[in-house]
């Protein structure tokens, strides 16, 4: 039986923010792109990448399923206003995830996973990824 962490990633379409400060969201981005899912992502730092948005408002309006990394803004506020356009479904990097993020997971209209790296779950078993997939595996923290 799939982990709901696993069930995040048959979803098609995602809008990955970043602030450049976790390299495992441009890897994230990169790997969702070799699996042909609609990517969008969105660039927070102060030089954003020429092709990304600069603006969680330049965030198209199908947009479902957002992975959050950043450690310069507080990622509850960026849940708190996609979510006043119905944006549902997060996935939080772990080690940005904040007070304020834990207390959003208690309402039940979110579905907010935190605690864990996107990339344990999206990077191929012969890499450094797979190793820390095989060791949270092993610590019942998958």
């Amino acid at each position: 039986m799939a982990t709901r962490q696993e069930e995040y990633w048959g979803r098609d379409n995602f809008v990955v923010i970043t602030d450049g400060t976790k390299p495992a969201m441009k890897w994230t981005i990169d790997e969702l792109r070799k699996r042909k899912k609609t990517v969008h992502a969105v660039d927070l730092s102060e030089k954003p990448d020429s092709d990304s948005l600069t603006d969680i408002s330049e965030i198209p309006e199908n947009t479902e399923n957002v992975i959050i990394g950043v450690t310069t803004t507080e990622p509850a506020r960026i849940i708190e206003k996609l979510a006043e356009r119905d944006i549902t479904n997060f996935w939080v990097h772990w080690s940005t995830d904040t007070c304020d993020v834990e207390h959003l997971t208690y309402k039940p209209e979110l579905n907010i996973i935190t605690g864990r790296c996107p990339m344990m779950y999206l990077g191929n078993t012969m890499s450094m990824h797979g190793f820390h997939r095989v060791i949270a595996r092993t610590m019942g923290k998958y």
